[in-house]
């Protein structure tokens, strides 16, 4: 099974300024304290397959300068970390992947998956899962309910060829963002797998609906 590099796309957990849809019903502080919940599970379970050398983490993270950004990196027990720097979200994912370009290179790590922070049900095997698809298949999508995804990973042939079509023409946050991103790549011979759909906690109804 090849090594991946696992980047996790993180916001910093700051009172007022992540989770405002749930900060509605459950208050700003409460809200903060679920970011902050999900993030430290989200880095547990990536943490279990690098230390089993199946993957590189590295925390792309908004919402902080780059010194606090280096402070909490050290807390989490995460070495390698970059800014998610400004745009919409498809232009922060290609960034990275290509401010990761040489540390791939370097460790010949040929694929790269995304995940974010918002799952409190992540489990190893939805990352041991999609690193076994990748062997056979392009691309990996873990759909999410809103009609997104939670998770994306990406092979050496999207990477090296077509890097720009998984974040074109796609209006993010909206309903179509999975569909979109399928059909992005309409116009070349390429193989994609889904995982299960997960719920993206967002709001309270979110939360709800994972009981």
């Amino acid at each position: 099974m090849g090594k991946a590099l696992l980047i996790i796309m993180a916001k910093w957990h700051g009172f007022g300024r992540c989770k405002t849809r749930l900060s509605k019903d459950i208050g700003k502080s409460n809200s903060a304290k679920v970011q902050s919940v999900m993030t430290k599970h989200t880095i547990s379970v990536a943490k279990f397959l690098q230390e089993n050398n199946l993957i590189d983490i590295t925390i792309a993270i908004s919402g902080l300068g780059l010194g606090n950004c280096r402070r909490w990196s050290r807390e989490l027990g995460i070495k390698k970390f970059n800014l998610q720097g400004k745009g919409c979200l498809g232009e922060k994912m290609k960034r990275q992947i290509v401010i990761n370009k040489k540390f791939c290179t370097r460790h010949k790590i040929k694929n790269i998956i995304f995940i974010g922070t918002d799952l409190p049900d992540l489990c190893h095997q939805d990352l041991l899962n999609t690193l076994k698809e990748l062997q056979q298949n392009d691309l990996i999508l873990g759909p999410s309910n809103d009609g997104g995804y939670w998770l994306i990973g990406l092979s050496e042939k999207i990477i090296s060829k077509h890097l720009y079509l998984p974040f074109i023409n796609i209006q993010w946050g909206r309903e179509n963002v999975l569909q979109n991103t399928i059909n992005n790549f309409a116009s070349i011979k390429f193989k994609y797998k889904f995982l299960d759909k997960k719920i993206d906690i967002d709001t309270i109804f979110d939360i709800e609906n994972r009981k």
